[in-house]
Protein backbone atom coordinates (compact mmCIF):
# COMPACT_ATOMS: atom_id res chain seq x y z
CA UNK A 1 0.00 0.00 0.00
CA UNK A 2 2.65 2.10 0.82
CA UNK A 3 4.52 1.68 -2.64
CA UNK A 4 0.93 2.27 -4.47
CA UNK A 5 0.08 5.55 -2.69
CA UNK A 6 2.68 7.55 -3.78
CA UNK A 7 2.24 7.23 -7.59
CA UNK A 8 -2.25 7.48 -6.69
CA UNK A 9 -0.70 10.59 -5.30
CA UNK A 10 0.55 11.59 -8.80
CA UNK A 11 -2.10 10.57 -10.67
CA UNK A 12 -4.71 12.71 -8.87
CA UNK A 13 -2.43 15.32 -8.91
CA UNK A 14 -2.12 15.27 -12.72
CA UNK A 15 -6.02 15.02 -13.24
CA UNK A 16 -6.52 17.61 -11.10
CA UNK A 17 -4.48 20.41 -12.84
CA UNK A 18 -5.56 18.55 -16.12
CA UNK A 19 -9.21 18.85 -15.36
CA UNK A 20 -8.76 22.57 -14.77
CA UNK A 21 -6.31 23.24 -17.73
CA UNK A 22 -9.19 21.69 -19.83
CA UNK A 23 -11.98 24.11 -17.74
CA UNK A 24 -9.50 27.38 -18.57
CA UNK A 25 -8.80 26.17 -22.34
CA UNK A 26 -12.21 25.23 -23.25
CA UNK A 27 -13.76 28.12 -21.77
CA UNK A 28 -13.40 30.69 -25.01
CA UNK A 29 -15.56 28.48 -26.75
CA UNK A 30 -18.57 28.49 -23.95
CA UNK A 31 -18.10 31.98 -23.39
CA UNK A 32 -18.34 32.55 -27.64
CA UNK A 33 -21.65 30.55 -27.49
CA UNK A 34 -22.96 31.93 -25.04
CA UNK A 35 -22.64 35.59 -26.17
CA UNK A 36 -24.61 34.44 -29.18
CA UNK A 37 -27.14 33.16 -27.34
CA UNK A 38 -27.35 36.14 -24.98
CA UNK A 39 -27.30 34.41 -21.95
CA UNK A 40 -25.27 34.63 -18.76
CA UNK A 41 -22.76 31.21 -18.34
CA UNK A 42 -23.06 30.23 -14.14
CA UNK A 43 -19.46 28.58 -12.88
CA UNK A 44 -21.67 25.28 -12.67
CA UNK A 45 -22.76 25.46 -16.30
CA UNK A 46 -19.25 26.59 -17.23
CA UNK A 47 -17.60 23.62 -16.03
CA UNK A 48 -20.00 21.06 -17.10
CA UNK A 49 -19.83 22.46 -20.64
CA UNK A 50 -16.26 23.01 -20.86
CA UNK A 51 -15.88 18.87 -20.18
CA UNK A 52 -18.25 17.72 -22.02
CA UNK A 53 -17.58 19.87 -25.15
CA UNK A 54 -17.49 16.94 -28.57
CA UNK A 55 -14.30 18.87 -30.05
CA UNK A 56 -12.29 20.16 -27.23
CA UNK A 57 -9.22 21.88 -27.37
CA UNK A 58 -8.47 20.17 -24.54
CA UNK A 59 -10.23 16.82 -24.02
CA UNK A 60 -10.96 15.79 -20.29
CA UNK A 61 -9.34 13.41 -18.59
CA UNK A 62 -12.86 11.15 -18.75
CA UNK A 63 -13.27 11.82 -22.41
CA UNK A 64 -9.58 9.81 -23.15
CA UNK A 65 -10.72 6.94 -21.22
CA UNK A 66 -13.80 7.49 -22.96
CA UNK A 67 -12.19 7.33 -26.36
CA UNK A 68 -9.85 4.75 -25.38
CA UNK A 69 -12.59 2.23 -24.10
CA UNK A 70 -14.55 3.20 -27.50
CA UNK A 71 -11.42 2.68 -29.68
CA UNK A 72 -10.53 -0.74 -27.62
CA UNK A 73 -13.66 -2.28 -26.62
CA UNK A 74 -16.04 -0.77 -28.90
CA UNK A 75 -14.89 -2.24 -31.93
CA UNK A 76 -14.18 -5.37 -33.65
CA UNK A 77 -10.15 -5.69 -33.62
CA UNK A 78 -10.66 -5.83 -37.37
CA UNK A 79 -12.34 -2.71 -37.73
CA UNK A 80 -11.30 0.48 -39.27
CA UNK A 81 -11.56 2.81 -35.92
CA UNK A 82 -10.28 -0.47 -33.54
CA UNK A 83 -7.21 1.34 -31.59
CA UNK A 84 -6.51 -2.79 -31.41
CA UNK A 85 -6.42 -2.86 -35.05
CA UNK A 86 -4.25 0.04 -36.07
CA UNK A 87 -1.85 -0.28 -32.63
CA UNK A 88 -1.23 -3.98 -33.72
CA UNK A 89 -0.06 -2.36 -37.88
CA UNK A 90 1.99 0.19 -35.34
CA UNK A 91 3.62 -2.20 -33.66
CA UNK A 92 4.46 -5.01 -36.25
CA UNK A 93 6.43 -1.81 -38.41
CA UNK A 94 8.07 -1.39 -34.56
CA UNK A 95 8.97 -4.77 -33.84
CA UNK A 96 10.71 -5.29 -37.09
CA UNK A 97 12.89 -1.53 -37.27
CA UNK A 98 13.35 -2.47 -33.88
CA UNK A 99 14.93 -5.98 -35.08
CA UNK A 100 17.09 -4.40 -37.56
CA UNK A 101 18.68 -1.37 -35.23
CA UNK A 102 19.29 -3.81 -32.53
CA UNK A 103 21.66 -6.23 -34.91
CA UNK A 104 22.70 -3.50 -36.68
CA UNK A 105 23.71 -1.80 -33.32
CA UNK A 106 25.30 -4.88 -31.50
CA UNK A 107 27.57 -5.79 -34.43
CA UNK A 108 28.64 -2.13 -34.58
CA UNK A 109 29.42 -2.16 -31.27
CA UNK A 110 31.49 -4.81 -31.72
CA UNK A 111 33.48 -3.82 -34.45
CA UNK A 112 33.89 -0.35 -32.75
CA UNK A 113 35.11 -2.47 -29.70
CA UNK A 114 37.78 -4.49 -31.87
CA UNK A 115 38.84 -2.28 -34.75
CA UNK A 116 40.37 1.10 -34.17
CA UNK A 117 39.61 2.49 -37.31
CA UNK A 118 35.61 1.84 -36.94
CA UNK A 119 35.80 3.78 -33.48
CA UNK A 120 37.58 6.18 -34.66
CA UNK A 121 35.56 6.43 -38.10
CA UNK A 122 31.84 4.74 -37.14
CA UNK A 123 31.30 6.53 -33.99
CA UNK A 124 31.58 10.13 -34.99
CA UNK A 125 29.03 9.36 -38.08
CA UNK A 126 26.50 7.54 -35.52
CA UNK A 127 26.39 10.48 -33.26
CA UNK A 128 26.03 12.43 -36.29
CA UNK A 129 23.10 10.87 -37.38
CA UNK A 130 21.11 11.86 -34.43
CA UNK A 131 21.44 15.53 -35.21
CA UNK A 132 19.25 15.19 -38.07
CA UNK A 133 15.54 15.75 -37.51
CA UNK A 134 13.48 12.23 -37.66
CA UNK A 135 11.04 15.09 -39.17
CA UNK A 136 12.82 15.92 -41.59
CA UNK A 137 14.50 12.82 -42.59
CA UNK A 138 11.14 10.45 -42.59
CA UNK A 139 9.73 11.91 -45.96
CA UNK A 140 13.14 12.04 -47.84
CA UNK A 141 13.19 7.95 -46.74
CA UNK A 142 9.87 7.50 -48.07
CA UNK A 143 10.06 9.30 -51.57
CA UNK A 144 13.73 7.52 -52.06
CA UNK A 145 12.23 4.12 -51.27
CA UNK A 146 9.03 4.37 -52.82
CA UNK A 147 10.83 5.52 -56.21
CA UNK A 148 12.71 2.17 -55.63
CA UNK A 149 9.49 -0.16 -55.40
CA UNK A 150 9.93 -0.11 -51.78
CA UNK A 151 6.68 0.12 -50.05
CA UNK A 152 4.55 -1.28 -47.00
CA UNK A 153 6.00 -1.55 -43.70
CA UNK A 154 9.67 -1.76 -44.41
CA UNK A 155 10.11 1.95 -44.65
CA UNK A 156 8.71 2.68 -41.40
CA UNK A 157 10.32 -0.14 -39.96
CA UNK A 158 13.91 1.76 -41.53
CA UNK A 159 12.93 4.47 -40.21
CA UNK A 160 12.30 2.90 -36.49
CA UNK A 161 15.54 1.56 -37.18
CA UNK A 162 17.20 4.69 -37.85
CA UNK A 163 15.85 6.15 -34.51
CA UNK A 164 16.34 2.66 -32.36
CA UNK A 165 20.79 1.31 -33.21
CA UNK A 166 22.06 4.82 -31.64
CA UNK A 167 21.15 3.35 -28.02
CA UNK A 168 21.99 0.04 -28.57
CA UNK A 169 25.14 1.16 -30.11
CA UNK A 170 26.27 3.28 -27.16
CA UNK A 171 25.36 1.33 -24.57
CA UNK A 172 26.60 -1.81 -26.08
CA UNK A 173 29.95 -0.12 -26.56
CA UNK A 174 30.04 1.09 -22.89
CA UNK A 175 29.03 -2.78 -21.60
CA UNK A 176 31.83 -4.29 -24.16
CA UNK A 177 34.52 -2.50 -22.62
CA UNK A 178 33.27 -2.55 -19.03
CA UNK A 179 35.56 -5.23 -17.83
CA UNK A 180 39.12 -3.85 -16.51
CA UNK A 181 42.57 -4.76 -17.34
CA UNK A 182 42.71 -6.96 -14.75
CA UNK A 183 39.97 -9.25 -15.68
CA UNK A 184 41.70 -8.97 -19.43
CA UNK A 185 45.02 -9.90 -18.02
CA UNK A 186 43.91 -12.53 -16.11
CA UNK A 187 42.27 -14.27 -19.34
CA UNK A 188 45.39 -13.50 -21.24
CA UNK A 189 47.45 -15.77 -18.73
CA UNK A 190 45.23 -18.76 -18.94
CA UNK A 191 46.09 -18.19 -23.73
CA UNK A 192 42.11 -17.29 -23.96
CA UNK A 193 41.65 -16.51 -27.35
CA UNK A 194 40.00 -13.17 -28.57
CA UNK A 195 36.51 -15.24 -28.90
CA UNK A 196 37.01 -16.52 -25.96
CA UNK A 197 37.05 -13.12 -23.97
CA UNK A 198 34.46 -11.79 -25.92
CA UNK A 199 32.49 -15.18 -25.03
CA UNK A 200 33.23 -15.56 -21.41
CA UNK A 201 33.64 -11.77 -20.53
CA UNK A 202 33.30 -8.96 -22.17
CA UNK A 203 29.99 -10.28 -23.47
CA UNK A 204 27.80 -11.71 -20.06
CA UNK A 205 29.60 -7.76 -19.12
CA UNK A 206 27.81 -6.13 -21.53
CA UNK A 207 24.41 -7.30 -20.73
CA UNK A 208 23.01 -4.87 -18.09
CA UNK A 209 24.16 -2.28 -20.46
CA UNK A 210 22.45 -4.04 -23.66
CA UNK A 211 19.13 -4.67 -21.74
CA UNK A 212 19.28 -0.53 -20.67
CA UNK A 213 20.05 0.40 -23.73
CA UNK A 214 17.00 -1.82 -25.52
CA UNK A 215 14.59 -0.17 -23.27
CA UNK A 216 15.40 3.10 -24.57
CA UNK A 217 15.68 1.48 -28.54
CA UNK A 218 12.48 -0.03 -28.12
CA UNK A 219 10.69 3.67 -27.05
CA UNK A 220 12.62 5.21 -29.40
CA UNK A 221 11.77 2.77 -32.37
CA UNK A 222 8.02 3.15 -32.06
CA UNK A 223 8.11 7.17 -31.39
CA UNK A 224 10.35 6.18 -35.31
CA UNK A 225 7.80 4.25 -36.59
CA UNK A 226 4.73 6.64 -36.13
CA UNK A 227 6.85 9.45 -37.83
CA UNK A 228 7.29 7.34 -40.50
CA UNK A 229 3.48 6.78 -40.88
CA UNK A 230 2.54 10.37 -40.90
CA UNK A 231 4.32 11.72 -44.00
CA UNK A 232 2.83 8.80 -46.15
CA UNK A 233 -0.80 9.34 -45.30
CA UNK A 234 -1.20 6.19 -44.01
CA UNK A 235 -4.76 4.76 -43.66
CA UNK A 236 -3.46 2.11 -40.94
CA UNK A 237 -1.82 2.74 -37.74
CA UNK A 238 -1.59 4.86 -35.04
CA UNK A 239 0.46 7.65 -36.44
CA UNK A 240 -2.83 7.88 -39.34
CA UNK A 241 -5.15 7.96 -36.18
CA UNK A 242 -3.19 11.08 -34.93
CA UNK A 243 -3.00 12.49 -38.56
CA UNK A 244 -6.94 11.65 -38.93
CA UNK A 245 -7.73 13.53 -35.74
CA UNK A 246 -6.12 16.54 -36.72
CA UNK A 247 -7.42 16.63 -40.11
CA UNK A 248 -10.78 16.61 -38.83
CA UNK A 249 -10.66 18.47 -35.44
CA UNK A 250 -10.87 15.23 -33.26
CA UNK A 251 -8.95 16.30 -30.27
CA UNK A 252 -10.46 12.70 -28.14
CA UNK A 253 -9.21 10.14 -31.04
CA UNK A 254 -5.64 12.22 -30.86
CA UNK A 255 -5.53 12.38 -27.28
CA UNK A 256 -6.85 8.59 -27.24
CA UNK A 257 -4.18 7.56 -29.65
CA UNK A 258 -1.76 9.26 -28.09
CA UNK A 259 -2.40 7.08 -24.81
CA UNK A 260 -2.79 3.98 -26.71
CA UNK A 261 1.11 4.42 -27.72
CA UNK A 262 1.81 5.38 -24.69
CA UNK A 263 0.36 1.64 -23.42
CA UNK A 264 2.36 -0.17 -26.42
CA UNK A 265 5.30 1.84 -24.87
CA UNK A 266 5.09 0.42 -21.77
CA UNK A 267 4.19 -2.76 -22.89
CA UNK A 268 7.43 -3.01 -24.85
CA UNK A 269 9.77 -1.80 -22.33
CA UNK A 270 8.16 -4.16 -19.45
CA UNK A 271 8.66 -7.03 -21.57
CA UNK A 272 12.03 -6.45 -22.21
CA UNK A 273 12.55 -5.94 -18.08
CA UNK A 274 11.11 -8.95 -18.04
CA UNK A 275 13.41 -11.04 -20.10
CA UNK A 276 16.40 -8.93 -18.72
CA UNK A 277 15.48 -10.44 -15.10
CA UNK A 278 15.07 -13.55 -16.62
CA UNK A 279 18.70 -13.49 -18.24
CA UNK A 280 21.00 -11.96 -15.41
CA UNK A 281 19.04 -14.14 -12.93
CA UNK A 282 19.97 -16.90 -15.64
CA UNK A 283 23.62 -15.46 -15.38
CA UNK A 284 23.40 -15.80 -11.73
CA UNK A 285 23.93 -11.48 -11.61
CA UNK A 286 20.87 -11.03 -9.98
CA UNK A 287 18.67 -13.20 -7.25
Amino acid sequence: MRSILPVLTVIAAICGIWYLAAVRMNATWVYDQAAREGREVMLVDLVAETLTQERPVLPAPHQVVKGLWDGVAGQKITSKRSLVYHGWVTLSATLLGFAMGSVAGILLAVGIVYNRAMDLSVMPWAIASQTIPILAIAPMIIVVLNSLGVTGILPKAIISAYLSFFPVVVGMVKGLRSPDAMQLDLLRTYSATGAQTFGKLRLPSSMPYLFASLKVGVAASLVGTIVGELPTGAVAGLGSRLLSGSYYGQTVQIWAALFAAAAVAAGLVGLIGWIERATLKRMGMVR
